[in-house]
Protein backbone atom coordinates (compact mmCIF):
# COMPACT_ATOMS: atom_id res chain seq x y z
CA UNK A 1 0.00 0.00 0.00
CA UNK A 2 1.51 3.68 -0.77
CA UNK A 3 2.53 5.04 2.23
CA UNK A 4 3.54 9.04 2.96
CA UNK A 5 2.53 12.56 3.53
CA UNK A 6 0.63 13.16 0.33
CA UNK A 7 -1.18 9.57 -0.24
CA UNK A 8 -5.02 10.02 0.26
CA UNK A 9 -6.95 7.12 1.16
CA UNK A 10 -9.61 6.77 -1.53
CA UNK A 11 -13.26 7.05 -0.34
CA UNK A 12 -14.60 3.56 0.92
CA UNK A 13 -17.05 3.07 -2.02
CA UNK A 14 -14.06 3.67 -4.66
CA UNK A 15 -11.85 0.70 -2.77
CA UNK A 16 -14.74 -1.51 -2.63
CA UNK A 17 -15.16 -1.25 -6.45
CA UNK A 18 -18.97 0.06 -6.03
CA UNK A 19 -18.42 3.90 -7.14
CA UNK A 20 -16.39 5.88 -10.16
CA UNK A 21 -16.72 9.15 -8.00
CA UNK A 22 -15.27 11.17 -11.54
CA UNK A 23 -17.69 9.70 -13.40
CA UNK A 24 -20.56 9.78 -10.74
CA UNK A 25 -19.39 13.86 -10.68
CA UNK A 26 -20.21 14.67 -14.41
CA UNK A 27 -23.80 12.54 -14.07
CA UNK A 28 -24.81 14.79 -11.49
CA UNK A 29 -24.30 18.04 -13.15
CA UNK A 30 -26.87 17.43 -15.89
CA UNK A 31 -29.20 17.75 -12.91
CA UNK A 32 -31.17 14.74 -15.02
CA UNK A 33 -32.43 11.88 -12.82
CA UNK A 34 -30.13 8.52 -13.45
CA UNK A 35 -31.47 5.70 -15.41
CA UNK A 36 -29.35 3.41 -13.53
CA UNK A 37 -28.40 -0.26 -14.88
CA UNK A 38 -26.74 -3.05 -13.11
CA UNK A 39 -26.75 -6.87 -13.59
CA UNK A 40 -25.66 -9.89 -11.17
CA UNK A 41 -25.17 -13.27 -11.97
CA UNK A 42 -29.21 -14.03 -12.12
CA UNK A 43 -30.76 -10.60 -12.86
CA UNK A 44 -31.03 -7.28 -14.09
CA UNK A 45 -31.94 -4.56 -12.81
CA UNK A 46 -33.31 -1.08 -13.93
CA UNK A 47 -33.59 1.99 -11.95
CA UNK A 48 -34.36 5.59 -11.90
CA UNK A 49 -32.53 8.13 -9.10
CA UNK A 50 -32.15 11.17 -8.10
CA UNK A 51 -29.55 12.69 -6.05
CA UNK A 52 -30.03 14.51 -2.68
CA UNK A 53 -28.26 15.34 -0.31
CA UNK A 54 -28.46 12.61 2.03
CA UNK A 55 -28.01 10.06 -0.69
CA UNK A 56 -29.78 8.38 -4.07
CA UNK A 57 -33.47 8.37 -3.79
CA UNK A 58 -35.19 5.45 -6.15
CA UNK A 59 -38.09 7.02 -7.65
CA UNK A 60 -38.79 3.66 -9.91
CA UNK A 61 -37.48 0.08 -10.70
CA UNK A 62 -37.51 -2.34 -12.57
CA UNK A 63 -36.15 -6.40 -12.10
CA UNK A 64 -36.10 -9.20 -14.55
CA UNK A 65 -37.79 -11.15 -12.23
CA UNK A 66 -41.49 -8.97 -12.66
CA UNK A 67 -41.38 -10.39 -16.51
CA UNK A 68 -42.84 -13.42 -15.21
CA UNK A 69 -45.78 -11.54 -14.81
CA UNK A 70 -46.20 -10.94 -18.13
CA UNK A 71 -45.56 -14.59 -19.23
CA UNK A 72 -41.81 -14.42 -19.79
CA UNK A 73 -40.73 -18.19 -19.49
CA UNK A 74 -36.76 -17.77 -20.73
CA UNK A 75 -34.20 -16.47 -18.60
CA UNK A 76 -33.86 -13.53 -16.82
CA UNK A 77 -30.50 -12.51 -17.25
CA UNK A 78 -30.17 -12.69 -20.99
CA UNK A 79 -30.08 -10.42 -23.56
CA UNK A 80 -33.54 -10.43 -24.54
CA UNK A 81 -34.88 -10.18 -20.53
CA UNK A 82 -32.68 -7.06 -20.82
CA UNK A 83 -33.86 -5.33 -23.36
CA UNK A 84 -37.71 -5.97 -21.81
CA UNK A 85 -36.71 -5.14 -18.90
CA UNK A 86 -35.55 -1.70 -19.97
CA UNK A 87 -38.72 -1.33 -22.03
CA UNK A 88 -41.04 -1.84 -18.90
CA UNK A 89 -38.96 0.84 -16.95
CA UNK A 90 -39.28 2.59 -19.77
CA UNK A 91 -42.85 2.46 -19.71
CA UNK A 92 -43.25 2.73 -15.53
CA UNK A 93 -41.03 6.20 -15.84
CA UNK A 94 -43.31 7.57 -18.86
CA UNK A 95 -46.76 6.91 -16.40
CA UNK A 96 -44.85 9.03 -13.28
CA UNK A 97 -44.27 11.83 -15.94
CA UNK A 98 -40.31 11.26 -16.39
CA UNK A 99 -39.56 11.61 -19.68
CA UNK A 100 -35.86 12.61 -19.57
CA UNK A 101 -32.27 10.81 -18.17
CA UNK A 102 -28.71 10.12 -17.79
CA UNK A 103 -27.91 7.04 -18.46
CA UNK A 104 -25.70 5.38 -15.24
CA UNK A 105 -24.13 2.00 -16.57
CA UNK A 106 -21.36 2.09 -13.28
CA UNK A 107 -18.41 0.25 -13.32
CA UNK A 108 -19.48 -2.09 -15.44
CA UNK A 109 -17.08 -2.23 -18.89
CA UNK A 110 -18.83 -0.42 -21.73
CA UNK A 111 -18.34 -3.24 -24.32
CA UNK A 112 -19.92 -2.99 -27.88
CA UNK A 113 -23.70 -5.21 -27.81
CA UNK A 114 -23.27 -5.73 -24.20
CA UNK A 115 -26.73 -6.49 -21.90
CA UNK A 116 -26.19 -2.84 -20.41
CA UNK A 117 -26.55 -1.66 -23.88
CA UNK A 118 -29.67 -4.09 -24.93
CA UNK A 119 -31.16 -2.77 -21.43
CA UNK A 120 -30.90 0.75 -22.22
CA UNK A 121 -32.18 0.20 -25.85
CA UNK A 122 -35.32 -0.99 -24.61
CA UNK A 123 -35.75 1.96 -22.25
CA UNK A 124 -34.73 4.46 -25.58
CA UNK A 125 -37.62 2.28 -27.20
CA UNK A 126 -39.64 2.54 -24.51
CA UNK A 127 -40.03 6.35 -24.43
CA UNK A 128 -37.10 8.00 -22.63
CA UNK A 129 -35.31 10.21 -24.19
CA UNK A 130 -31.48 10.65 -23.79
CA UNK A 131 -27.98 10.10 -25.58
CA UNK A 132 -27.74 6.47 -26.59
CA UNK A 133 -24.69 5.57 -29.35
CA UNK A 134 -26.61 2.87 -31.50
CA UNK A 135 -22.75 1.69 -32.39
CA UNK A 136 -22.61 0.22 -29.06
CA UNK A 137 -26.04 -1.31 -29.09
CA UNK A 138 -26.58 -5.45 -30.05
CA UNK A 139 -28.31 -6.19 -33.00
CA UNK A 140 -31.86 -6.67 -33.09
CA UNK A 141 -31.34 -10.26 -34.17
CA UNK A 142 -29.54 -10.66 -30.71
CA UNK A 143 -32.29 -8.62 -29.03
CA UNK A 144 -34.97 -10.98 -29.84
CA UNK A 145 -32.89 -14.32 -29.24
CA UNK A 146 -32.46 -15.35 -32.68
CA UNK A 147 -28.37 -16.37 -31.00
CA UNK A 148 -30.46 -18.73 -28.75
CA UNK A 149 -32.71 -20.25 -30.76
CA UNK A 150 -30.22 -21.06 -33.36
CA UNK A 151 -27.64 -22.87 -30.77
CA UNK A 152 -30.49 -24.58 -29.08
CA UNK A 153 -31.28 -25.95 -33.09
CA UNK A 154 -27.88 -27.12 -33.37
CA UNK A 155 -26.99 -28.52 -29.98
CA UNK A 156 -30.37 -30.72 -29.95
CA UNK A 157 -29.14 -31.92 -33.06
CA UNK A 158 -25.44 -32.68 -32.17
CA UNK A 159 -25.64 -33.54 -28.56
CA UNK A 160 -29.45 -33.59 -27.42
CA UNK A 161 -28.05 -34.90 -23.80
CA UNK A 162 -26.36 -31.67 -23.43
CA UNK A 163 -29.36 -29.68 -25.09
CA UNK A 164 -31.05 -30.38 -22.16
CA UNK A 165 -28.86 -29.59 -19.48
CA UNK A 166 -28.01 -26.56 -20.95
CA UNK A 167 -31.71 -25.73 -21.40
CA UNK A 168 -33.40 -27.35 -18.78
CA UNK A 169 -34.92 -24.08 -17.49
CA UNK A 170 -36.95 -23.75 -20.84
CA UNK A 171 -37.90 -27.49 -20.86
CA UNK A 172 -39.19 -26.81 -17.00
CA UNK A 173 -42.06 -24.02 -18.13
CA UNK A 174 -42.48 -25.32 -21.39
CA UNK A 175 -40.40 -23.38 -23.72
CA UNK A 176 -38.69 -24.36 -26.93
CA UNK A 177 -35.80 -22.32 -26.74
CA UNK A 178 -35.94 -22.13 -30.54
CA UNK A 179 -39.24 -20.34 -30.10
CA UNK A 180 -37.46 -17.49 -28.18
CA UNK A 181 -37.66 -14.51 -30.55
CA UNK A 182 -41.20 -14.94 -30.71
CA UNK A 183 -42.04 -15.83 -27.26
CA UNK A 184 -39.81 -12.21 -26.89
CA UNK A 185 -42.21 -10.55 -29.17
CA UNK A 186 -44.81 -11.55 -27.62
CA UNK A 187 -44.29 -10.33 -24.07
CA UNK A 188 -42.68 -6.61 -25.52
CA UNK A 189 -46.60 -6.43 -27.12
CA UNK A 190 -47.99 -7.25 -23.99
CA UNK A 191 -45.95 -4.76 -22.10
CA UNK A 192 -46.81 -1.80 -24.27
CA UNK A 193 -50.13 -2.88 -24.44
CA UNK A 194 -50.12 -3.10 -20.48
CA UNK A 195 -49.20 0.41 -20.40
CA UNK A 196 -50.40 2.30 -23.63
CA UNK A 197 -53.91 0.07 -23.84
Amino acid sequence: MARGPRYRVPFRRRREGKTNYYRRKRLLLSNLPRLIVRKTNNYIIVQIAEATPIGDKILIQAHSSELSDFGWKAGTKNTPAAYLTGLLIAKKALKKGITEVVPDVGLHTTTQGAKIFAALKGASDGGLSFNLGEEKVPSEERIQGEHIANYAKLLESEDPKLFKKRFSLYIRRNLRPQDLPSHFTEIKERIISKYEG
